[in-house]
């Protein structure tokens, strides 16, 4: 399942330019909202001479939730949410759980598609509060089909938080109850993503078959080695991430392990991520935008995937192309929907590019 894609109306358009990733000079049409290589007469010329991108993708954010963890619930500020991502280039967002439903903004060509993950899926208690379904272990496997059905295609679940009883970060799930609701998301045609900070919940999620792991700072060497061997993804959110030391500090009095913990997992998250790529985990780029960061912050997340270890062409890729993939999102091809960005300069050469997209094009309408 995925979010629907909205009739199109408006004029024939023509680019030219250096098409990414392939690095060649081409000139592109747009006729009813899709992409051609065959001249259409007439068409307005609306670039030449830049870089061509397929359009950028958040893979972890949240629209409705605002700041402080409020809930946003009218239509003008959830506009505000999906216009900011637009703003930065984003086209596309994978919506990794909110509380609100953001279906309306589906029929508004000119906000970025959303991809629902369904909302969190929470042990009693064991998550911020009033942000998930929370529910016993019993219970995990209906209620994943209940969000698998109302997502686009994905279902989230918390898959460890702080436990009170020992102080310190732990999972949620036992793992026979893991490997029956993953699997039950699979019937459904759904794919499963999960947070987690530490490790002691990981081996369990990996082993059940879960297809994504969310912010992944607790990977160890064998677990990375193990989701390449799987195909698990991650997406490690390091704009977020960043708050971490202050996570630590504000839990420090009343849970000094859970703050150990929490600046241990900041200060190898790079490592983590390095280590990652280089076995060939997939890596995908998402700001986990919406509560404490603001959105459209995409550039930030892909400058710290290099800075981790990434060349600058695989965090890009894990911004656009390659992430449009994994999603099921086309790229710059034939007959695919004219999504694009388009950039003054070489964004592979200089990360700083994509703070200054010239002209997005979505749904094959100038936006």
């Amino acid at each position: 399942m995925s979010a629907p894609d909205l009739p199109f109306s408006g004029p024939d358009l023509h680019l030219s330019g250096v098409v990414l990733p392939e690095g060649e000079h081409r000139d592109l049409w747009v006729r009813d909202g899709r992409l051609t290589s065959e001249p259409v007469p007439g068409a307005e010329t609306v670039s030449r001479g830049g870089w061509l991108l397929p359009g950028l993708v958040d893979a972890h954010c949240h629209v409705g939730i605002g700041r402080g963890g409020v809930f946003v619930e009218d239509r003008a500020g959830l506009r505000e949410q999906a216009l900011a991502e637009r703003d930065a280039g984003v086209l596309a967002l994978r919506d990794c759980g909110s509380p609100v439903d953001t279906r309306a903004l589906d029929d508004e060509p000119d906000l970025p598609r959303i991809l629902r993950a369904g909302r969190h899926i929470a042990r009693t208690r064991r998550y911020l509060p009033g942000l998930a379904v929370e529910l016993e272990p019993a219970d995990l496997a209906a209620e994943v089909r209940v969000q698998a059905r109302r997502g686009d295609g994905w279902v989230k679940l918390v898959g460890d938080w702080i436990d009170r009883s020992v102080g310190d970060l732990a999972p949620e799930w036992p793992a026979d109850v893991l490997a029956e609701a993953i699997a039950a998301a699979h019937e459904e045609g759904a794919r499963v993503t999960a947070h987690t900070f530490g490790t002691d919940a990981l081996p369990d999620l990996v082993r059940a078959g879960i297809d994504c792991i969310e912010h992944g700072t607790g990977l160890t060497e064998d677990l990375v080695g193990e989701m390449a061997t799987r195909g698990t993804a991650v997406v490690p959110t390091l704009v977020n991430v960043e708050n971490f030391p202050g996570f630590a500090a504000a839990g420090e009095a009343r849970f000094p392990t859970y703050a150990s913990t929490m600046r241990r997992l900041y200060a190898q998250s790079g490592a983590v991520v390095r280590a990652a790529y280089e076995a060939g985990v997939p890596v995908f780029a998402g700001t986990d935008a919406g509560g404490g960061i603001e959105h459209g912050r995409i550039a930030d997340e892909v400058r710290a995937l290099c800075q981790a270890g990434l060349p600058a062409e695989a965090a890009l890729a894990a911004a656009s192309w390659s992430a449009r993939t994994w999603l099921g999102l086309p790229g710059i091809e034939e007959g695919a929907p004219a999504d694009l960005v388009v950039y003054d300069a070489d964004p592979r050469a200089d990360l700083d590019t994509l703070t200054r997209p010239v002209l997005r094009v979505l749904r094959g309408r100038v936006v």
